[in-house]
């Protein structure tokens, strides 16, 4: 077989700066965010500027009465889902319930300004809610120092808010992204059973109950107070909860009909409130909201407390449900863009989440995002644009105003009603299956932040599936992949000799792919894997009679390599030339036995 060398022509390094500069750029603007700026006046640049930074100033100038015809009923119809949720949320997270109204007025305003996704409703969520009560009661508890826990709630609020600006404006979306899919679901899971077992206290008309999180600490709370179980708020609860969980049945079997779902917890609380003032529900021992006062969000610049004495704890609460809130914000916003054919920029959406929490912080507001029910009905009402917020916002100012006082006979057992049924829609049974049968380590990972929220603590049992992930994520990177290969007869083409049982090896040549960067951290064990691949072929082929003549290295898949990566593969030359082996490196993705590289090898054959 006759073969030719080529010269390789190399072309001028780039200097250390251009690809400093490159690699940086490909780090924190893969998206190329700025890329319609490019040969524009300057006039022209500051425009598309300011539209990019304040969306608003984009779609606003485009807008239209036929556009506002949807966003106006979608807007009216979140609204009728934000004011329960709201009061039933702030309840979770133990604040006064006009806190949870407060919420969905500010807020909203501030997304539909600096927001990109046209589907996002904006509100409070029961995991942030819950984790926010359990980490600020670890230094104050609300029974017994409200003004000074609904100080640390806003501190907390606003350092989430910092933390997701300046996640947003340093392009740190990528940290967002070790909260894998995974670890999400399993997290939703453990936070959706154990708030259904916490509302138990409002389902049983409890006054006494623990202010730990976890199951086991929630069921000996529930039993050790078994003498204040009230059978008719129980009767009550049922019955609301039964009533919404048809409501969602109705709504899964004829998805046209998603209004029913949307206005039952609205409904509940309307009939609730009419059931507890006509039956004079209190002296049944089933207990009600009380006084909620007239008016729109004062002012809580004034109550941010910094205190050194008590800020770990706003500081802890802020930093992670900044993240949670981000991770679930953005991944809703992006699943309901994609049924659209559209695109949503997650660094910009993590400065709007970050605004409308700062803002929201100053003016008597707690933790808010994207949740994922009033996003979905948001959608299914056919909202076209952000103005669905401001829709939301304003019937909330309107409620404010003049309605709030009509919600104080809301009894809490419909309350707990209203997030039983929402966190039963959580847990996600089929995803967890789905991980079980197609990736076994992912499904641990999902288990164990399921097992560690509810049985240790939300905090903990995150951190422990984030540490997992982390884990599996460094052992792609020190343990690579290896394999052997071998030739394909009817495909003429070279191919893992364990994926494709047909594949013969080639007698005297041993050709082993790489499949990896070659880092620091995975030198020592492919230097070591390939002396073992080495060994094992040599004890396979001495019964044949055949000795291993040349190693042939096929390194299509690695993308880059460091002076180290480098100094091992000198040093597996020079081991397998002192047992009387050729060593050859390849670059040709595993095809046809050709390349100049080869021809060594070829004659061989």
């Amino acid at each position: 077989m006759t073969s030719s060398w080529h010269r390789v022509n190399y072309a001028t390094p780039r200097s250390f700066g251009t690809s400093l500069k490159a690699n940086l750029k490909e780090t924190f603007f893969p998206d190329d965010p700025f890329h319609e700026f490019k040969n524009e006046p300057l006039s022209r640049r500051i425009l598309k500027g300011t539209q990019y930074f304040v969306p608003i100033f984009e779609w606003l100038p485009k807008y239209s009465l036929k556009l506002f015809k949807y966003d106006l009923l979608a807007g009216i119809t979140i609204a009728s889902l934000a004011i329960p949720q709201g009061i039933s949320y702030a309840k979770l997270a133990n604040i006064p319930p006009i806190i949870g109204l407060y919420s969905s007025f500010v807020p909203p305003l501030i997304y539909a300004v600096f927001g990109s996704s046209k589907h996002l409703a904006v509100g409070t969520v029961a995991a942030c809610s819950l984790l926010i009560a359990a980490t600020i009661e670890e230094k104050v508890k609300a029974n017994d120092n409200m003004p000074l826990y609904l100080s640390l709630v806003f501190t907390a609020t606003l350092f989430a808010g910092l933390v997701q600006t300046a996640l947003g404006l340093l392009r740190l979306g990528i940290l967002v992204d070790f909260l894998s899919h995974s670890t999400i679901t399993g997290f939703m899971g453990g936070t959706a059973i154990i708030i259904c077992l916490q509302q138990l206290k409002g389902m049983l008309g409890l006054k006494h109950f623990t202010t730990h999180t976890d199951v086991v600490s929630v069921l000996r709370a529930i039993f050790h107070n078994r003498k204040e179980w009230k059978w008719e708020s129980a009767v009550v609860g049922i019955i609301f909860l039964i009533f919404l969980q048809f409501t969602r049945f109705v709504k899964n079997k004829k998805p046209k009909l998603f209004w029913v779902s949307a206005i039952a917890p609205m409904v509940t609380v309307i009939v609730g409130c009419l059931f507890a003032y006509f039956a004079h529900a209190e002296k049944h021992g089933i207990q009600i909201v009380g006084h909620l006062s007239k008016g729109i969000n004062p002012s809580s610049i004034h109550l941010l407390n910094f205190n050194p004495k008590y800020i770990s704890a706003p500081i802890k609460a802020g930093v992670i449900t900044a993240v949670i809130s981000l991770a679930e914000g953005i991944a809703i916003g992006r699943s309901f863009a994609i049924i659209r054919n559209e695109q949503v920029d997650g660094n910009k959406e993590m400065i709007a989440i970050g605004l409308m929490n700062i803002f929201g912080s100053l003016a008597s507001c707690y933790l808010t995002t994207g949740p994922f029910s009033r996003t979905a009905v948001n959608f299914n009402a056919g909202c076209k644009t952000t103005m669905s917020n401001v829709v939301m916002s304003i019937c909330m100012m309107l409620t404010l105003l003049f309605l709030a006082p009509l919600f104080s006979y809301t009894p809490l057992v419909s309350l707990s009603a209203i997030i039983m049924s929402a966190m039963l829609g959580l847990i996600d049974y089929d995803k967890a299956y789905h991980l079980f049968k197609t990736d076994k380590f992912d499904f641990y990972i999902c288990m164990t932040a399921f097992i560690g929220v509810a049985f240790i603590s939300m905090d903990i049992g995150l951190m422990l599936s984030v540490g997992l992930a982390l884990i599996r994520a460094l052992l792609y990177v020190a343990r690579p992949a290896t394999c052997k290969l071998g030739s394909v007869p009817e495909a003429g083409l070279y191919r893992d000799i364990e994926q494709y049982p047909t594949a013969n090896g080639i007698p005297g040549i041993l050709i082993l792919k790489l499949s990896s960067p070659i880092y620091f951290a995975n030198c020592n064990y492919i230097r070591e894997r390939i002396l073992r691949w080495i060994r094992d072929e040599h004890s396979r082929t001495d019964s044949k009679g055949n000795e291993i003549e040349y190693l042939l290295l096929e390194l299509g898949g690695i993308t880059s390599i460091d002076i180290t990566g480098v100094e091992t593969l000198l040093e597996i030359q020079r081991c397998v030339e002192a047992k009387g082996i050729k060593a050859q490196y390849s670059m040709m993705l595993m095809g046809p036995l050709d390349s100049p590289q080869r021809c060594e090898a070829q004659s061989a054959v």
